[in-house]
């Protein structure tokens, strides 16, 4: 379990998924197989940078995440930092250089199946990891002061602990009587895919001391370890579910969202601040008319950026806007008041006169530099990708960041600030090859809107050999098709020979709030037929074969698939993923009700709900759920197939047969995560649309039995 650094190597082994595909997306195990990066950290110098990698364990049946370094002048190639059996992840930098990150590894007494998730020390001198605090229920989120001595710690404890030994007491009891029951009194109760409750997370903070950076021990596992960590918010309960952090360098104060209960069932996000010497909290940013996200201290610690989301209507969609007050919230402010996009990520420039904002932007997720003196918003990057994990150099002139398209994963880059240059790093993981193309489609609705789309055709499509084409609607609704996604990812279909359309309909972000609001409240409207326009403009492509053509999504993406089913038949085939079925059902079920109560009245969501339509779809159908869908839940599914198969215009037969499919996960939540299920997915509905769209045999994998 070294942690030592050596020569730089690949992450993933070249022998091991056999014969050499044209590309890894001719081969599932070849994809599945590929790394993933995620994240990104940079030392206060601004001379380390750090990723973390993801690729399979040694079964195939899971990912495991190691800490990568980066050389951020681009001139050294990555290097391996971690190896720990069960990954590494939360990776940051204590002001002396020293690498902390959140792993479960086995220790003193402790066994690697028994340990929890804990915060490690890798020295910047080298060497091995070692211990720097746990909890009974395991260490979260972490993070640190750039200037200071201040580790913050998120972990989940149990509402009526009050010190180590009481947590570990409640836990234990719990273990030993094999009680799993949840007595709430509160909502939410459940969140996308796992259970809240008993314990809720709360907020530690530790002091790094020279003693703690000099210790070369471990101390036994019913020790605290060497970081003594302080509860700052006991009293908090629930409040800290989903929350968001930061620590101003000093590590003298603490920003956090907390969400708190109001009337019917609803919750709505504030913003607190913390003093870490004495716990105090005060409430700095309260709207009740918003949620409040993302607060993010200034780096002189004066003041706190935040994004406010205003509580939608059913008449009228959320606004998304960038606000600032001061660190005790005072004189709050919109910043960018003419900027017709959402932001998103936020970070500081060091002199505390700007930020750097991520927006989707017309298919595009580009990095802007927003003055805080009421200046617009200035593009920094200008190239077709996506911007996450952006962090700033020291002096201000460079920010390094991941980088994706629908061309390539994510990728380490530098950006020159002053002049937007973009300069790939020496990462850990090669571009993939592509086995087509990328290139934008653009499409006039009835009521004279730009809808855009991106399309990937696989090599070869030609007026003399046109490609089978497959629609693919994004999720969301509020969302937009413009980075790479494993999960959602065209180009394996594109290398069985289908070229794939991934269209931006009303509701997407990206193309401003008249945009969104066209759809609002309105499912089956605007964004339907934005999708038939987008897709009439790709059939009259010479590459494309406007008879054989099939239709998919997820979550809102299989809502729409479900809408597209029962108001055409143009598609020989639907794939619907997580779907929305009936929605005079569906919203006291859904992990965040009051969130849905908001969004349709009950008679706009029977007028767009899909269910109603049954008896009109004539077009097999392919249903695909996971059990631990907590957002969407597996209710949605059920009834859908039982729908399909007793009232559709393509019924169950009288002995009992049935075109229509149900791909069923008993364990797998809203995206199905596992590498062998995610194969297991794209089998399926390759072979579902291999039959309807090409009329061929339909070959499901043998692991179905």
């Amino acid at each position: 379990m070294s942690d030592a650094t050596g020569p730089h190597e690949s992450p993933t082994d070249p022998d091991s998924t056999g014969a050499d595909p044209q590309t890894p997306f001719h081969d599932l195990d070849a994809y599945v197989g590929l790394p993933r990066l995620g994240s990104l950290a940079l030392s206060p110098d601004g001379t380390r940078l750090v990723t973390g990698v993801s690729t399979l364990d040694a079964k195939s049946t899971g990912y495991v995440t190691a800490l990568w370094e980066i050389d951020p002048a681009g001139t050294r190639p990555a290097r391996r930092l971690t190896r720990g059996a069960k990954g590494e992840s939360q990776a940051g930098f204590t002001a002396s250089g020293d690498l902390l990150f959140v792993a479960r590894r086995p220790h003193g007494k402790v066994g690697e199946d028994e340990a929890k998730p804990a915060l490690w020390m890798l020295p910047a001198s080298g060497g091995e990891a070692r211990l720097l605090a746990e909890r009974p229920g395991g260490v979260g989120a972490v993070r640190t002061a750039a200037e200071g001595t201040t580790v913050l710690v998120s972990a989940a404890t149990m509402p009526s602990a009050t010190d180590t030994e009481s947590e570990k007491r409640l836990r234990d009891l719990r273990s030993d009587t094999k009680v799993s029951a949840i007595l709430h009194a509160g909502y939410p109760i459940r969140y996308w895919d796992h259970d809240l409750g008993p314990d809720a997370p709360r907020l530690f903070a530790g002091t790094l001391t020279p003693a703690v950076a000099a210790a070369d021990d471990v101390r036994p596992a019913e020790d605290d370890g060497p970081l003594e960590l302080r509860d700052l918010t006991p009293d908090v309960g629930a409040g800290l579910v989903e929350s968001s952090q930061d620590l101003s360098r000093d590590g003298t104060t603490v920003v956090t969202t907390l969400s708190v209960p109001v009337a019917r069932g609803g919750v709505r996000s504030v913003i607190e601040r913390i003093d870490v010497a004495t716990g105090t909290r005060t409430r700095i940013v309260d709207d009740p008319a918003a949620d409040l996200f993302q607060p993010r201290l200034s780096p002189d610690g004066t003041q706190v950026a935040y994004v406010r989301e205003s509580h939608s209507t059913p008449q009228e969609a959320p606004t998304v806007t960038l606000w600032l007050a001061g660190v005790d919230g005072s004189q709050p402010r919109r910043l960018a008041a003419g900027w017709d996009r959402w932001p998103g990520a936020i970070t500081w420039l060091p002199g505390s006169d700007a930020l750097l904002v991520v927006a989707d932007d017309d298919g595009r997720a580009p990095v802007f530099r927003v003055p805080l003196d009421g200046g617009a918003p200035q593009r920094v990057t200008s190239d077709d990708a996506a911007y996450t994990d952006v962090v700033v150099a020291p002096d201000g002139a460079t920010a390094y960041a991941l980088r994706s398209s629908y061309a390539f994963p994510a990728e380490p880059v530098r950006i020159d600030l002053a002049t937007g240059q973009v300069t790939a790093l020496r990462g850990p993981a090669e571009r993939p090859a592509l086995p087509g193309t990328l290139r934008e489609v653009e499409a006039t609705a009835a009521d004279g809107t730009r809808v855009r789309s991106w399309l990937a055709l696989p090599e070869g499509a030609s007026a003399e050999s046109p490609a089978p084409m497959v629609l693919w609607i994004h999720g969301g609704p509020l969302g937009s098709w413009n980075a790479w996604s494993w999960r959602w990812c065209p180009w394996l279909l594109v290398a069985q020979g289908y070229a794939v359309l991934l269209p931006d309909p009303a509701l997407s972000t990206g193309y401003g709030q008249d945009f969104v609001q066209r759809g609002w409240g309105a499912w089956g409207q605007a964004p339907f037929t934005d999708l038939m326009a987008a897709t009439d403009v790709a059939e009259q492509l010479p590459e494309i074969d406007a008879t054989r053509t099939a239709a998919m999504g997820g979550s809102f993406g299989g809502y729409m698939a479900n809408w597209v089913a029962g108001h055409t038949d143009r598609f020989k085939a639907i794939v619907t993923h997580a779907s929305l079925w009936a929605l005079d059902a569906f919203g006291g079920t859904t992990d965040a009700a009051y969130y849905w109560g908001r969004e349709m009245s009950p008679q706009m969501a029977l007028e767009n709900s899909p269910h109603r339509f049954v008896g009109d779809i004539r077009t097999p159908v392919l249903v695909v759920h996971g059990d631990k869908d907590y957002r969407v839940p597996i209710g949605e599914g059920l009834r859908l197939w039982y729908d399909l198969l007793s009232a559709s215009g393509l019924p169950m037969g009288e002995d009992g047969t049935t075109v229509h499919r149900f791909l069923y996960y008993p364990d797998e939540n809203h995206w199905v995560l596992t590498p062998q299920h995610a194969k297991v997915w794209y089998q399926v509905v390759l072979a579902f649309l291999g039959e309807h769209v090409h009329g061929e045999p339909a070959t499901y994998p043998e692991s179905l039995g």
